[in-house]
């Protein structure tokens, strides 16, 4: 198992770019909570508070993270250090060119072959064997 700094900074590289933005907005101007979506005296959870800026993305591995990360199970304030190094893991994901993930995608995409784009003809008649096929066939030519 990860321990809980590294498990919240892998899932704040798995978030998108804008939502990471909307993210730091969020949390420089509205008071964050841990253990809970809101604490009802206008605390609000970090993927609130990203949702609330623009950033409409649900990640269920952000919330789990960032919960374990304050060692929280009921809802209180975040301290102002949990909130700090929070920031500080969203400017230095914002601030690298590529994430690990984003690498590896485009590792995949370079290598993967790229093949034709084949058109499936499609005939006017189904092939048939058999007697009705015979049969069929001679009708056509028949005519």
């Amino acid at each position: 198992m990860r321990d809980p700094i590294t498990a919240l900074e892998r899932a704040i590289r798995s978030l998108p770019e804008p939502t990471r933005v909307a993210m730091l907005d969020g949390i420089r101007s509205h008071p964050i909570v841990c253990g809970a979506y809101t604490d009802g005296r206008g605390g609000i959870c970090p993927m609130l508070a990203a949702h609330r800026h623009g950033g409409r993305v649900t990640m269920l591995a952000f919330a789990r993270s960032w919960d374990a990360f304050t060692r929280t199970k009921r809802p209180r304030r975040a301290t102002t250090r949990e909130v700090r190094t929070l920031e500080h893991l969203l400017m230095a994901s914002l601030g690298e060119e590529r994430s690990e993930f984003a690498t590896a995608i485009a590792e995949y995409q370079a290598t993967r072959r790229t093949f034709p784009d084949f058109r499936v003809r499609r005939l006017t008649e189904p092939r048939r064997s058999g007697p009705r096929a015979v049969a069929g066939a001679a009708a056509r030519t028949a005519s």
